[in-house]
């Protein structure tokens, strides 16, 4: 007898199609295990090269996450989150920063929107010049009342009219340069014309002559070591401190690489793994000859271990080609939708690749020991009757486990019922992993229910229809290894695209409510000020209010496990009344009060994940992180299709770095009159804007569905194949006693039939198990499912199921001709 190693080349060698299966699976588990790494380790590396701050060897910025701590002692746990704004610095620093040790001087640094003749146009202090270089083409640096302006259409000498954060002024023009539209202003006008006053950008630290630019990071550290907020960069880290989206960033690609890499890496190797346990349970009459004649249980073992090894590196290696494409369309897509800077570079190392082919070694060798374990322990006198005769008894491990990972579905079902906002969300998703662990250890069982369910009326649809009853009864574990990635495939999908559709849907709905203006006036680049009064003083208007729209950070989720969450926010320039006028929020408590700075009125269920209600204070950070903590006055409905939170326009001043109101809303008055304050807007016309976050994780979902989906529907019809090529002696034996070839193919169709139906309903159950309580928690409505996406989703997988079956099977037969 050859050694194991001699068998299992052998095998390969002259069995090849028994292998193919497993080295596609093995192959896309690699792809998947390898792109999500691609985008996790760019996450950590991500950086984006100084453009400003180019000249500017030490840069001193605040720091743009806001740090959430829970816990004390063993327990401390520090969470931090990008903020919806950027974050500044007093302007005292700057003399701290100046004096330490190896600096030359230290210039703040200002960036802000103004307008010029209803323009967009950037703001700067002359001040910054020191470090960004620009020279002056005519005329002399501004004094007092005076600007330098970029552009063709101002000469020294002109007075120009700008209108500021802190209202409108008028400047004499100084001197000019060349660039695009931009201002340029004294350092002391600048900062009082910024909107927030007393505070700055970032602080730029000019060395002395033969100083590095280390040994002045570490001086300046320590000169302002008493403000722990000050962060110090140098080197490609001042693109950090330049370009607030690069924590963003690092957040969608650590996201998405990490969170979205678990659940895909764990559904890669789960389909991989039983890809692999099905091959090898495929060969048990081999195994059992070999136990027949005298191999030892080490050496089966060996040999499925050895296998294993010449199949699934190769395998590996070569899913990561894939693997690396698909991180570069996901990264372009990315930046694309604006979540990652332009700048930032995709990094492909060894590491994410190297970790991937480990992925498929691994998944296969365990794999391969736990299919292993029944055929090399039996005894050489009962392995060849075992081998003919599949066993019915459940397995003793896989048994208990099924069950408890069942009830564990059960019960993060009933949680996400009882709970609301992320806290749903992240129970439901217990819900689907708990129940498809379920599926798969309780596979056999399960498949011989369905086989008794789906086979009652199959027993009556002629003789082919009840062979093929016939067949699932008895061939339970091969009818469970087709139907668990059809289950697969449709839950996932099911969940991810329909929680997308359910909260739009929700959402468009509230929406619809809740919009009571005539009329709502936009803005590409803000609203001037004083719109509202406009509009107010316009005929015909009886009620006008504007509405700035951001985003604040609330602390939210459940009594053991709490995080900050970005809200959609609206600040209100106008009374009560007229908002009321306006806008149907649907208070369900409580009264809005926009008169006090120091009050909040949030929707219902954000109010619920944050523990608050009418009367409490509510702890948030606002744009720039600054912490606040109003009152809450108010409670309403309709949050999900306006805003999360309502505040008034005085909570965010100087908190902003475009303080200019974003929407123009009025009961009454025409597109006409309305028409020299912005863009006007009927009611049926106007989309509330998704934010950033809101986009990402619909487009995030939409691609987690295609892919698992796809990979799932890789490994259903791998699976299929496998399945049906390994019952060519089958075929061939009802070829021989008398069975038609189109009896046979209109077996194995119904047979198909009962798979993909059987998959379609524990999938849509596992879905519908997962969203109801979700949606119950996220909107308070029922999940929405449209017919026709459902119905593709269904007929995708009854076609995928007679496809990956009947072109084998017809293979099959055509040979035994």
């Amino acid at each position: 007898m050859s050694r194991p190693n001699g068998l299992a080349r052998a095998a390969v060698r002259f069995k090849p199609a028994a292998f193919v299966g497993t080295f596609i699976a093995l192959m896309m588990s690699a792809l998947i295990v390898s792109a999500c790494g691609i985008l996790l380790e760019t996450g950590i590396r991500a950086s984006v090269p100084a453009d400003r701050y180019a000249g500017a060897p030490v840069v001193v910025a605040a720091d743009q996450r806001a740090h959430y701590v829970t816990g004390s002692g063993e327990d401390r746990e520090e969470q931090t989150v990008p903020l919806p704004d950027h974050a500044r610095l007093a302007d005292s620093l700057v003399a701290k920063a100046a004096s330490a040790p190896g600096a030359r001087t230290a210039v703040a640094d200002l960036s802000y929107p103004v307008r010029h003749k209803g323009a967009p146009v950037t703001a700067h202090n002359w001040g910054s010049t020191a470090f960004t270089g620009e020279r002056l083409t005519a005329g002399r640096a501004p004094h007092t009342g005076e600007i330098v302006m970029a552009g063709a259409h101002a000469r020294p000498g002109d007075r120009v009219t700008l209108t500021t954060p802190a209202g409108p002024h008028t400047y004499r023009v100084s001197g000019t340069t060349t660039g695009p539209a931009t201002v340029w202003l004294t350092d002391a006008e600048a900062l009082a014309a910024s909107g927030h006053p007393g505070r700055v950008d970032a602080i730029a630290v000019l060395p002395k002559d033969g100083v590095s630019a280390a040994d002045l990071k570490a001086h300046v550290k320590k000169a302002l070591a008493a403000v722990p907020a000050a962060q110090v960069h140098t080197g490609d880290d001042r693109g950090a401190a330049e370009d607030a989206g690069l924590a963003y960033g690092t957040e969608a690609l650590m996201g998405l690489g990490g969170s979205f890499g678990g659940v895909a890496t764990a559904v890669a190797v789960f389909t991989a793994a039983g890809t692999v346990a099905l091959s090898v349970g495929q060969r048990a009459r081999e195994y059992a000859l070999l136990r027949a004649i005298g191999t030892t249980p080490r050496q089966i073992r060996r040999t499925i271990a050895t296998e294993t090894l010449l199949v699934a590196p190769l395998a590996g290696a070569l899913g990561c080609l894939p693997g690396i494409a698909l991180a570069r369309w996901w990264f372009g897509q990315l930046q694309d939708k604006g979540a990652v800077p332009d700048a930032v570079e995709l990094s492909v190392s060894f590491i994410p690749l190297l970790t991937a082919v480990g992925t498929a070694v691994l998944t296969g060798l365990l794999a391969g020991y736990m299919a292993a374990r029944r055929p090399s322990r039996v005894k050489p006198g009962q392995a060849l009757a075992e081998a003919s005769v599949e066993q019915l008894r459940p397995g003793w491990i896989r048994t208990p486990l099924g069950v408890a990972a069942a009830v564990g579905g059960t019960v993060f079902a009933f949680l996400s019922a009882h709970l609301s906002g992320d806290d749903a969300a992240n129970a439901a998703l217990g819900v689907v992993m708990c129940f498809m662990l379920a599926v798969a250890l309780l596979g056999p069982l399960v498949a011989r229910l369905v086989a008794a369910l789906f086979g009652l009326p199959l027993r009556g649809a002629g003789a082919s229809a009840s062979l093929a009853a016939a067949n699932s009864r008895s061939n339970a574990r091969r009818l469970a290894s087709a139907i668990t990635p059809i289950v697969l495939a449709m839950a996932f999908a099911s969940v991810l695209v329909f929680m997308h559709t359910s909260e739009d849907h929700a959402a468009a709905g509230q929406q619809k409510a809740g919009i009571t203006a005539d009329h709502i006036v936009t803005g590409d680049a803000g609203l001037a000020p004083g719109s509202v009064t406009r509009a107010a003083a316009t005929p015909g208007v009886s009620s006008a209010v504007g509405l700035l729209k951001t985003s604040v950070l609330v602390p939210a989720g459940s009594a053991g496990d709490h995080w900050l969450e970005t809200a959609s926010t609206q600040a209100v320039t106008g009374t009560a009344r007229d908002l009321a006028r306006v806008q149907d929020l649907k208070v369900t408590k409580g009264t809005i009060d926009l008169t006090d700075p120091d009050t909040i009125a949030l929707d219902k269920s954000l109010a619920h994940s944050a523990h608050v209600g009418v009367g409490d204070r509510l702890t948030l950070r606002l744009p720039d992180g600054t912490k606040a903590s109003p009152k809450v006055t108010a409670t309403y409905e309709r949050g999900l299709g306006l805003s999360q939170v309502t505040l008034p326009r005085a909570a965010l001043t100087g908190h902003l770095t475009n303080p200019y109101d974003t929407e123009l809303w009025t009961k009454g008055g025409t597109t006409e009159a309305l028409s020299a304050l912005g863009t006007p807007l009927a009611r049926a016309d106007y989309t509330t804007a998704q934010s950033l976050d809101r986009e990402l994780n619909a487009w995030a979902n939409t691609t987690m569905a295609a892919v698992l989906g796809g990979f799932a529907a890789i490994a259903a019809v791998n699976t299929l194949v496998m399945t049906v090529l390994d019952r060519r002696r089958e075929l061939g034996t009802l070829r021989l006693i008398g069975s038609t070839r189109r009896q046979v193919l209109r077996m194995i169709r119904w047979e198909a039939l009962l798979v993909a139906c059987a998959g379609i309903v524990l999938g849509t159950g596992i879905a519908l198990a997962t969203l109801v309580p979700m949606m119950n928690g996220l909107t308070g409505e029922n999940p929405y499912v449209p017919p026709l996406l459902y119905g593709s989703f269904a007929g995708a997988a009854l076609l995928l199921g007679l496809t990956a079956t009947a072109l084998p099977a017809r293979l099959a037969l055509r040979r035994m001709r």
